[in-house]
């Protein structure tokens, strides 16, 4: 395809190196989902701002939002943004659960460094021959693939699961194998969206046994986290003060995921905190401010409030600040 984009002409990497010194270091790169230009400033200045690396990702719905040629302009923008500011962090740009080999395939003609092919609502064949294609297509244009075993439940975008399937660790050798991908998504007991736990009873434990036996058996493999989100109290409970209605939102503990970051685990999933955040200010400042109609006025705070909470994670969830 003669107009494919290059991602090193935009001047993102992927994701081989940044996991290598992760596993290394005990800590995980954080993969912030975005949609639109205030979330994105957030994310570089705030991992600019911390020394952090990390991955700008994008599900198939965020793309067809934000239009897929202006986001290929949107993450160059952001490279060019953080080195203006003084800063040498690798930045990737990854499609968050990709479900056909044609939008992972679109997705690195159009510049993506790194992409997710999630064939983990097939059979364990049909998973492995989905991924292994995307693989195929991927690894002669040096792009990352991430596959994934086992079934996250809660909604994101267009996936979505009633409950949630753990991964089997006897499979994880034979699925790495067979389909040559760089680094596997697997279920421990995180799901996606807000919603993630049963209002009222205890927080399960994240199954760090399933997690232990996976990297006996894939030793140096980087494994990664989705619905990672803690669902921050906080942003919760200002959602519901200024007139939202989320009863029994509830998160991953973030002792957990601390203590996720040091194992195998190099990339984590952040998505519903970042919306919660930006939510919470939207609202108090609608009302607190009832005349005001600058999107300036309600997105400028919002996108600062966003910068704050993923300096937090960085530096204390998942210990990558100052690791670029």
């Amino acid at each position: 395809m003669a107009d494919a984009t290059k991602y090193a002409d935009l001047g993102l990497v992927n994701t081989r190196d940044m996991f290598k010194k992760a596993m290394d270091g005990g800590y995980a790169v954080p993969a912030y989902n975005f949609n639109n230009m205030e979330q994105l400033q957030a994310i570089v200045v705030a991992c600019a701002e911390t020394r952090s690396p990390v991955i700008l990702q994008v599900s198939s719905g965020a793309r067809k939002y934000a239009n897929q040629t202006l986001l290929k302009y949107m993450a160059m923008g952001a490279v060019e943004m953080v080195r203006e500011m003084g800063a040498n962090i690798p930045i990737a740009l990854h499609l968050d659960h990709g479900d056909t080999f044609e939008l992972c395939k679109s997705c690195i003609d159009s510049g993506f460094s790194s992409v997710m092919i999630d064939g983990s609502h097939h059979s364990f064949e049909k998973n492995i021959e989905l991924t292994r294609q995307v693989v195929e297509y991927a690894h002669p244009r040096d792009v990352t693939v991430e596959g994934e075993l086992g079934v996250l439940a809660g909604i994101e975008d267009e996936v979505s699961s009633e409950v949630s399937h753990y991964t089997k660790p006897e499979e994880v050798e034979e699925f790495v194998k067979k389909t040559g991908c760089d680094s596997l998504a697997i279920s421990i007991g995180t799901s996606h969206g807000a919603f993630k736990f049963k209002p009222g009873q205890p927080v399960p434990p994240l199954r760090f046994d399933i997690l232990k036996e996976c990297e006996k058996r894939l030793p140096g493999f980087p494994i990664v986290l989705h619905g990672a989100s803690s669902v921050i109290p906080e942003y919760v409970e200002m959602i519901n003060k200024y007139g939202g209605k989320m009863e029994g939102a509830v998160g991953v503990p973030e002792e957990q995921l601390r203590k996720a970051a040091k194992s195998a685990v190099c990339k984590i999933n952040i998505d519903s905190d970042g919306r919660l955040g930006v939510t919470a200010v939207i609202r108090k400042v609608f009302v607190e401010k009832p005349s005001e109609f600058d999107p300036r006025k309600y997105l400028g705070p919002a996108r600062e409030e966003l910068v704050k909470m993923i300096k937090h994670k960085n530096e204390n969830v998942l210990g990558s600040a100052n690791r670029a």
